[in-house]
């Protein structure tokens, strides 16, 4: 499977675990805190796949900016956060970020240096 379509599915539970650890209340909702270990648990599998083919750093960062671009529209569009021009801003340059990092990732073994793996 696709490293990138991987990775993309993991920023997106990363998404899910995040808003349902909002709807939790704390962990005092059973199902909200369910949701949140489960989707949590699946999300980092899916980018430990992903980095078997991925670089760290770009695998990280993008994993990072999808749940963190993610979160910010969810908390404005479902819960009520400020949509304002600046927080705007800041969530149009996560995204830009991230589509600099696809565009620039360079050819990766997706191996260890030998020293490490040995």
């Amino acid at each position: 499977m696709n490293p990138w379509l991987i990775l993309a599915l993991a920023g997106l539970l990363e998404i899910v675990w995040a808003a349902s650890m909002k709807a939790s209340d704390g962990f005092t909702k059973i199902g909200p805190s369910v949701l949140t270990g489960v989707a949590a648990f699946l999300s980092f599998w899916l980018l430990g796949l992903a980095m078997k083919s991925l670089p760290l750093g770009t695998a990280y960062a993008v994993w990072v900016g999808i749940g963190a671009l993610g979160a910010a529209v969810l908390g404005i569009a479902m819960f009520g956060e400020a949509a304002t021009p600046l927080r705007l801003a800041g969530i149009a340059l996560i995204a830009a970020g991230i589509a600099c990092l696809k565009l620039a990732q360079s050819s990766f073994s997706g191996s260890w240096p030998q020293f490490i793996s040995e």
